[in-house]
């Protein structure tokens, strides 16, 4: 037998990284003066990566399989170790696919989020669009009620500005120069029908300035309106006004 036949064996199991003892330290110190030991020693390794890849444990080169087979016929040992390395192949390729699923669903999820919040995000502009859309069609619409409540010797007069749409029930109100009010109460507005009992407008608290807003306040739809007044309130509201009433203006 010559000496490349001595090493075949070892040279398999050395690439399935199974050979341990005196045989390794053997194998190595003849590798470092074998040009054709070292070549051969590559190539199994070779087939042994590319056996490693695939999930289905794909049948070894068959010089390298020969030669395990005739190893295994004579080192139980050895043979029983090579048998579980290559039974462990599927296993590796199964977790290693099961983690790419893992990643792959974390990331999905990951979209889905975000995609729900930009739809919740163009949602709100939406919203605040057609919000926008209605102030600037009250302000100008041609057929508007526009009433200004003023109070008569008052410097700097307090002076509210109602556009009112009936067809629409849409109101916005504007109110500067209004004194600051004592805790727990606030302006109220009230629209008088031309018919019927005054009907609750909207609560406000002017700022530091003087000055408040009421936009589209709750309406019953349809309703023809005399004139708007202001009294003061608690801070919720009243259900009918308190006397005095401060201010109160007929259409212009």
């Amino acid at each position: 037998m010559s000496v490349h036949e001595q090493f075949a064996d070892d040279l398999a199991l050395h690439a399935l990284g199974v050979l341990e003892g005196e045989e390794r330290v053997a194998l190595e110190k003849h590798l470092e003066s074998c040009a054709g030991c070292r070549r051969e020693l590559e190539q199994l390794r070779g087939d042994t990566a590319l056996m490693a890849l695939s999930a289905g444990g794909p049948t070894p080169p068959q010089r390298a399989r020969q030669r395990l087979l005739e190893s295994v016929a004579r080192e139980p040992r050895r043979a029983s170790a090579r048998r579980g390395w290559w039974t462990l192949v599927p296993w590796v390729a199964a977790a290693a696919l099961a983690a790419g699923l893992v990643a792959l669903w974390l990331r999905n999820s990951d979209l889905q989020q975000r995609i729900a919040g930009l739809e919740n995000e163009s949602a709100q502009q939406q919203a605040e669009l057609q919000r926008a859309r209605e102030v600037v069609s009250t302000l100008t619409a041609t057929d508007a009620l526009r009433v200004t409540v003023v109070a008569a010797k008052t410097p700097p007069q307090p002076q509210g500005k109602a556009i009112y749409v009936r067809d629409r029930s849409s109101l916005i109100f504007l109110a500067s120069n209004f004194e600051a009010l004592p805790a727990q109460k606030a302006y109220e507005l009230w629209l008088i029908p031309t018919s019927g009992a005054p009907i609750p407008a909207g609560v406000f608290k002017p700022d530091a300035h003087g000055s408040a807003t009421v936009i589209n306040p709750p309406l019953p739809a349809g309703v023809q309106a005399k004139a708007f007044a202001i009294t003061v309130e608690p801070e919720g509201g009243s259900a009918a006004p308190t006397m005095p009433i401060l201010m109160i203006g007929a259409g212009e």
